[in-house]
């Protein structure tokens, strides 16, 4: 089970973002994309800030961590 679930594909489609301009707009590789996605990366608090800011919410409202 992944540590956490997130949102981030949701609030990609609303944005009209592809996986590839999302990791140029936050310094990444698509690959840290589509693992964060999954669940399988667990991001570092500034990516997660970068990506929360580049989609216009918050980490709270894009990453849940499970317990």
């Amino acid at each position: 089970m992944p540590e956490f679930t997130t949102k981030m594909k949701e609030y990609r489609a609303k944005k009209n973002i592809k996986q590839g301009e999302l990791a140029e707009m936050v310094g990444v590789r698509r690959e840290t994309i589509i693992r964060l996605e999954k669940g399988q990366y667990n991001p570092s608090l500034k990516l997660a800030l970068d990506v929360a800011k580049a989609l216009d919410t918050t980490v709270e409202e894009l990453f849940i961590f499970n317990k």
